[in-house]
């Protein structure tokens, strides 16, 4: 899995900087993150590194580093 990738996905899906997105900042208040923008980030993260994530499993993620270890765990 290349962060890089994963992170500028994201930021280019929520129009954020790529520098907000940090393994210790919260996704939730990074990517200002409601029921359906959940589901949005889980397409990115799906399309990106090819690992199926159900929205129950991300919603356990509090931060980006949760979200990289998990999807290391899973690879």
């Amino acid at each position: 899995m290349n962060i890089d990738t994963l992170n500028a996905a994201i930021a280019e899906e929520f129009e954020i900087e790529t520098s907000a997105i940090t393994p210790e900042a919260s996704i939730k208040e990074t990517l200002e993150l409601d029921s359906l923008s959940l589901l949005d980030l889980v397409a990115v993260v799906e399309r990106v590194t090819g690992t199926k994530v159900k929205g129950t499993e991300l919603n356990q993620i509090q931060s980006f580093g949760d979200l990289y270890a998990f999807l290391e765990q899973c690879s």
